[in-house]
């Protein structure tokens, strides 16, 4: 019996060897810091940098456990191992090897991170691959003699983990086996490897819940003043692990600098003589809110009877509001929806929050109204904090405060949890009345942004409002309404505050979702979202636009404009409300690898060399006709020319860290 408790040794050795590998980490986290120290010296606090390194244990979680799957797999596997004494010497060598080479790149990039601003990422190796074998060796061999400090504490943690490393059964010889003994044993070790699977893989995700993505580099945004403080958060291998089959954008070379700055500059410097209105600004991105749902755009597409999904919005537009008839978003994902609306920066080719670009250094409308006019800036979003990774860039674009479920819950005035869904979020029109609640609090001049999400994926309904809405012909038509009646409620309660006719509300939606008319399932129809601006106390600001291509990046220099901002500020859009200004709209398009282009009366699809078709889209909806071969030569260069300039300049910004005016 003495011996029984060998038994679970196996478990012991898992965790022992597990938190030797953590230790291991946070040392390597201290050397960077350390040998970085002249880029945070006089920035950082104590409780800021415990904050930083207790972060950073998330990150380190899902690279120790990518690392060491395959030594967790053979320590939990219910083998008898009583007469195989030299099966833990090869997991001993396993381990050890894997977690040398982590900590080898953790180290190296106590050296490289200057160089780049940022952890190295899978790129490296496209980086590196055109240098010779003799050439690679001269460098680290002269790196590591530069830097020997560095090479003798890995020289240490390696030999650590050598001395440390726990055999899981370093006695079980000793045991007396039998019928019970057997039994005990398989079943301890089968039950510790059924739990092991699933902590194994939520480890690796970063989470548990449905709200979580997978974790990625964009998530070290969340707790870091600054992105160079980043590179404090991650740690290398999961920097590689997470970007591995995710290339640099490509940095096509269409024309000069110069040339392309003349055709597009996303570099905006106002030149308006108003002085700056210091008025508030509400931006309200809807999930899934495609114009297929609203009555008010389909009149003329399903007759002047058609109700849609969107009364309340629909009577909006009609009664105070502007909006255009050929608005599109920037992408097809909520994590491509936000950074076009709120700063302007489109998708082109991959997600920005998915590549290494997400560490770069970016604005929008809560930094430049923050940083420059002292506005109070807030993002909310009712799932669970840190969902989507809209916490990481809302913190890295400048929005100060976030609200997120863990906020509403702690709101005495609110049922926490009881308001929530079940999956995703707080329901809407509960998240939506805190929302206004919370604006009220805040010192103006304040700049906010919420994201709903009732109209996603499950597409379920408050118990109360079961039958309430129209069904319609998708799931997720009922769920619109229930948004639509959400909203109307918010706007009853903000239009109380005195706050309300001095602020400007967009509202967008992320993106398409569930169409069904033919002219919606086009590769345009599925970019074609509602852009609503409405402004309380000016008149001036309705209508319906028919003729202007308007984009979610547009967003961003609008509402700069129409507050008179009189800085400069980068921005992949044009004014909306600009007479002067050449208005395009611009996608990247997954069915056929390409973008497609909108300018005057003519959309063009490009496969990044040639253009491939063109289309008279506003008198061909369902883009039927190819016009390309009947196109003058002019028209279609001009308007190549500028589509060209436009990715051109975003990707070479996107590789340069070049999105801030500095």
């Amino acid at each position: 019996m003495k011996n029984r408790p060998q038994l679970f040794h196996p478990i012991l050795a898992v965790i022992s060897n597990l938190l030797l590998v953590y230790v291991a980490y946070t040392v390597c986290r201290l050397a960077f810091l350390f040998t970085n120290w002249s880029l945070y010296a006089g920035t950082l606090t104590l409780s800021h940098t415990l904050s930083l390194f207790w972060a950073g244990l998330r990150f380190d979680t899902t690279a120790i456990l990518y690392t060491n799957v395959l030594v967790l797999l053979l320590f939990l596997l219910p083998l008898h191992v009583k007469e195989r004494p030299g099966f833990y010497r090869a997991v001993r060598w396993l381990y050890v090897v894997v977690n040398a080479i982590a900590l080898a790149a953790n180290l190296a990039d106590c050296v490289y991170f200057p160089y780049t601003g940022k952890r190295t990422t899978a790129s490296v190796f496209a980086e590196f691959s055109h240098e010779g074998t003799g050439n690679l060796a001269r460098i680290f061999l002269g790196q590591m003699l530069s830097h020997w400090y560095l090479l003798v504490l890995f020289v240490v943690l390696v030999c650590g983990l050598w001395f440390g490393f726990r055999p899981r059964a370093s006695r079980l010889r000793d045991i007396r086996f039998h019928a019970r003994t057997y039994l005990i044993y398989y079943t301890v070790q089968v039950l510790c490897l059924c739990l092991a699977v699933p902590l194994t893989i939520g480890g690796m995700r970063g989470g548990f819940t449905h709200a979580v993505r997978p974790i990625t580099i964009s998530n070290a945004n969340q707790y870091a003043a600054r992105p160079a403080e980043t590179g404090i958060i991650l740690n290398t291998p999961f920097s590689i692990f997470r970007t591995l089959g995710k290339r640099p954008f490509p940095s096509p070379r269409y024309m000069s600098d110069r040339e392309a700055e003349a055709l597009f500059s996303p570099l905006h410097q106002p030149t308006d003589t108003t002085a700056f209105i210091p008025n508030n600004v509400v931006v309200l991105i809807l999930e899934s809110f495609s114009k297929q749902h609203f009555g008010f755009y389909n009149q003329t597409l399903r007759g002047g009877t058609y109700q849609g999904f969107t009364p309340f919005l629909d009577s909006l537009i009609t009664h105070g509001a502007l909006t255009f008839q050929y608005s599109y978003a920037n992408g097809r994902k909520s994590i491509e929806g936000m950074p076009s609306v709120l700063s302007a920066l489109p998708n082109y080719v991959e997600p920005l929050f998915l590549t290494p670009a997400s560490l770069n250094h970016m604005s929008g409308l809560a930094r430049e109204l923050r940083e420059n006019k002292g506005y109070t800036t807030a993002f909310f979003h009712g799932a669970e904090n840190g969902s989507m990774g809209f916490q990481a860039f809302a913190n890295t674009t400048g929005f100060e405060h976030y609200y997120g479920r863990t906020e509403y819950n702690r709101s005495p005035r609110h049922r926490g949890d009881q308001d929530f869904d079940g999956t995703w979020a707080i329901w809407d029109e509960e998240f939506l009345q805190f929302y206004a609640e919370e604006m009220s609090a805040m010192q103006e001049p304040f700049m906010t942004a919420l994201f709903t999400a009732s109209s996603h994926d499950p597409f379920r309904l408050p118990q109360r409002y079961e039958g309430r809405f129209p069904q319609g012909e998708r799931p997720l038509q009922p769920c619109i309404a229930y948004t639509d009646h959400a909203l109307r409620r918010f706007f009853q309660a903000a239009s109380q505050e005195p706050w309300f006719r001095r602020t400007l509300f967009v509202i967008t939606a992320d993106h398409t979702s569930n169409n069904i008319d033919p002219c919606y399932t086009t590769t345009l129809g599925t970019y074609s979202v509602p852009i609503i601006l409405y402004a309380p106390g000016d008149a001036a600001l309705h209508g319906y636009d028919t003729e202007r291509i308007v984009q979610q990046t547009d967003i961003m220099p609008t509402v700069l404009s129409w507050l008179h901002y009189d800085q400069p500020y980068i921005a992949f859009g044009t004014d909306m409300l600009n007479d002067d200004a050449r208005p395009f709209a611009l996608h990247w398009v997954p069915e056929f690898s390409g973008y497609q282009y909108l300018e005057n009366n003519y959309l063009l699809q490009f496969d990044g060399t040639d253009v491939t078709a063109a289309y008279r889209f506003r008198t061909d909806s369902l883009l039927h006709d190819n016009v390309l071969g009947i196109l003058p030569k002019d028209t279609l260069q001009r308007l190549e020319n500028r589509m060209k300039s436009v990715i051109q300049q975003y990707m070479q910004r996107m590789n340069a860290d070049s999105l801030v005016v500095r």
